[in-house]
């Protein structure tokens, strides 16, 4: 039985689940991948404002697709996580309590998640059909050029993930690190 959360209530509740816990969640989302996370840290570096507080918010390891006529969202499956590791620390440190996506994650997404406090969510590959249908609303907020890459703002209900790695470092994926 999968356990309800609120995003903006996330600071309450991520040291509390457990890897392989069923969430369901509901709320804000951003969504960033490869060419996005270049760009926010590039506007890190530069002392720049971020398109989206890093405090207490998940970032969504995703692109969505354009969406048909009546829906907010064309399919929205998670990408592979790894690529995002290297900025993973960094973005934990400065106050980043979750990310979703697919895949393990590195030894030092494991090391960062435990001394910052964060979760990684894992999202079912190849199910992208299934997660547009928990987005209520979508809003392209940054880095618009980026395509299906930019970063968008959604509004989630019910959206389906399992803790992948858990704040004391616990893994869906790994027996032992």
């Amino acid at each position: 039985m999968a356990t309800a959360y609120r995003i903006e209530e996330i600071e309450s509740w991520y040291r509390s689940v457990s890897a392989g816990e069923e969430l369901l969640l509901s709320g804000v989302i951003y969504t960033a991948r490869d060419a996005a996370h270049k760009r926010i840290f590039a506007a890190l570096e530069k002392g720049e404002p971020l398109p989206f507080p890093l405090t207490g918010t998940a970032i969504y390891y995703a692109g969505p697709t354009p969406a048909p006529e009546g829906r907010p969202i064309g399919s929205c499956g998670p990408t592979t996580s790894c690529r995002m590791d290297p900025y993973l620390p960094e973005l934990t440190k400065l106050g980043l309590r979750c990310t979703i996506g697919k895949g393990d994650r590195s030894k030092e997404v494991y090391d960062a998640l435990k001394k910052y406090g964060g979760i990684y969510l894992a999202a079912i590959g190849g199910a992208g059909a299934l997660y547009a249908r928990s987005v209520l609303k979508q809003e392209v907020i940054a880095y618009d050029d980026l395509g299906c890459e930019s970063v968008k703002r959604l509004t989630v209900k019910d959206f389906p993930v399992f803790v992948g790695i858990d704040a004391q470092g616990n893994s869906l994926f790994r027996e032992e690190l």
